[in-house]
């Protein structure tokens, strides 16, 4: 068991039964009263932020994690297949640990599991770009440059996005998986 001395950045503790990872923290020590830690949890499971005070000295549980490298195969019926780089062995995860990028996910991807002490997935983390190839889009008009006017483009996952109209059927597409968006073409 540890206390709020050993609190650090990325530190992964338990706090109300849900893992939490430490974003930041700062040790206050009023002139009257109590010292107190000051923190900003994130939940590695939702993803929320949220604020949180310990007293001075408090016992919290730490989570021993272990970050693993698997390489996504393909998608069944019971979620996604993925094997483990170092052992090759392949395993099937629930879309939902994935969540909503795994719209963006080409085969060969490299994602990384956060696995606890038992060997359970707390949180999977994909890779923050992808390039993918556009399949499906309407034609763009030259001069069409006046507005930064967007058009929908069908992705080869099979992912709907906007981009901008001189994007055109076969180019290659830097994507942000965190917001689904358009960054910029990849020369081939």
């Amino acid at each position: 068991m540890a206390d709020t001395s050993d609190f650090r950045n990325g530190l992964i503790i338990k706090y109300k039964n849900e893992p939490y990872v430490i974003v930041e923290f700062q040790h206050v020590k009023p002139g009257k009263g109590g010292a107190f830690v000051r923190t900003s949890l994130k939940n590695l499971k939702t993803g929320r932020v949220l604020d949180n005070t310990f007293r001075s000295g408090e016992g919290v549980e730490v989570i021993r994690v272990e970050r693993r490298k698997y390489q996504y195969l393909f998608r069944e019926q019971g979620g996604l297949v993925l094997m483990d780089n170092g052992t090759y062995e392949q395993m099937t995860v629930a879309e939902s640990i994935i969540g909503e990028g795994q719209v963006y996910l080409k085969e060969g991807v490299e994602i990384e599991l956060l696995l606890d002490d038992k060997d359970q997935i707390i949180t999977a983390e994909i890779p923050i770009f992808v390039a993918l190839k556009v399949v499906e889009t309407e034609p763009g008009f030259k001069g069409d440059t006046a507005n930064s006017a967007l058009k929908p483009a069908k992705l080869e996952t099979g992912a709907k996005i906007n981009v901008p109209l001189f994007i055109n059927e076969g180019d290659l597409l830097k994507v942000d998986t965190r917001t689904g968006g358009y960054v910029e073409r990849v020369k081939n």
